[in-house]
């Protein structure tokens, strides 16, 4: 699987800016990427040495609007710690 389809995104939350003081980053990723695939695709992307990959899967969630109702897609969240050199410049330089 080509490191771009393995990571999807960076998740933007509360708790994920709360990790990246411990050098954590939160990524959404491919459902049926492992976590040997994340490891590479965070390493080749970023060029960055990764410690530990956890992974976890997201329920959907009952949504309605008016009559109708649905569910909100499942998808899979990788945290992936870097060693205490490395940085990813994600999140840096937008003040808003």
């Amino acid at each position: 699987m080509d490191p771009r389809t393995v990571l999807i995104r960076p998740v933007i939350s509360e708790k994920s800016y709360a990790l990246l003081t411990a050098n954590k980053y939160t990524f959404r990723v491919h459902n049926d990427a492992h976590k040997t695939q994340i490891r590479q695709a965070v390493e080749e992307i970023f060029g960055v040495r990764v410690l530990e990959v956890r992974t976890m899967s997201v329920k959907s969630k009952p949504k309605r609007r008016g009559v109708s109702s649905g569910r909100t897609r499942k998808w899979k969240k990788a945290v992936v710690q870097l060693h205490p050199d490395d940085a990813i410049e994600l999140f840096e330089g937008s003040n808003a």
